[in-house]
């Protein structure tokens, strides 16, 4: 079985490092014309996977944006996510995740069993309940060929007092998860099948995030776009981890409105990979 990081280092190869977010917010639904409802939802999300197809690798559906219509709404997620990954799109579920035990596994089982209505390619989780309640989820991912992005620095401004805390052995808290997320996948020939969330925003080296520590671990970087970084600052940002940071951007490609997405996607590419 091929591993999630075999199939990201491939796909990133051929499509280049950005990746679409599909967030329907009320906002944004009102300026498209569609009603802030689960079908509302459901076209956008389709549109954007539409026009992502063959220009990039990655397309990263909020779940809560979906999650706040209810049944309807888990339907309409369903729908988009299977388009997604119908198209050749690799698909990140991003629902930060983060429980232990018997609970934890549950929510594996419902985003990454193979045939499951909820199927990604990969799921944000949170670690702060507990890394090591993590490592089944891990197991679990694994033997489907999935991938999961482990929360570590994140752009929220508050996040920052508990990532930057340090633990018993001196190192900071985000440092101690990554650590733990890179050794899950160490015999990785290539491209690790964990990777870690970093936010476009912060400073990585304030939370012991460092060039070596990440070595061939994928890292999903919010915060570009909307919130204020550039893509075309994203090689000064991460350094010798470009080549393997997902930039992600949603507002600033999903404002574009229906008729402009395939551009506003075109545009981003360029600025990142240029």
């Amino acid at each position: 079985m091929t591993s999630f990081g075999e199939r990201l280092q491939t796909a990133v190869a051929s499509r280049g490092r950005l990746c679409v977010g599909i967030d329907p917010h009320a906002e944004l639904l009102e300026a498209w014309g569609l009603d802030a409802t689960a079908a509302g939802a459901r076209e956008l999300g389709l549109r954007a996977v539409e026009a992502a197809a063959g220009r990039v690798a990655v397309v990263k559906p909020q779940v809560a944006f979906f999650e706040r219509h209810g049944a309807a709404g888990f339907s309409a997620l369903e729908d988009v996510m299977r388009a997604a990954r119908d198209a050749g799109l690799l698909v990140i579920a991003d629902a930060k995740r983060g429980d232990i035990g018997s609970t934890m596994r549950a929510y594996a089982e419902a985003w990454l069993t193979p045939g499951s209505p909820l199927e990604a390619d990969a799921l944000t989780v949170s670690p702060y309940l507990g890394a090591a309640g993590l490592a089944a989820t891990a197991q679990l991912a694994a033997r489907h060929g999935k991938g999961l992005f482990v929360l570590a620095a994140t752009s929220n401004p508050e996040g920052a007092a508990v990532q930057r805390s340090t633990i018993a052995s001196g190192v900071p808290l985000a440092a101690d998860i990554a650590a733990r997320v890179r050794d899950w996948d160490a015999a990785a020939p290539g491209w690790h099948a964990f990777g870690v969330v970093i936010g476009a925003t912060v400073a990585r080296a304030d939370f012991g995030l460092t060039d070596d520590l990440l070595r061939d671990v994928p890292v999903l970087a919010p915060g570009f776009g909307a919130q204020g970084a550039r893509l075309a600052d994203a090689a000064g940002l991460f350094g010798a981890l470009a080549p393997h940071v997902l930039a992600s951007a949603s507002r600033s490609i999903l404002s574009a409105g229906p008729a402009g997405l395939a551009q506003a996607i075109d545009n981003h590419v360029s600025e990142l990979e240029a």
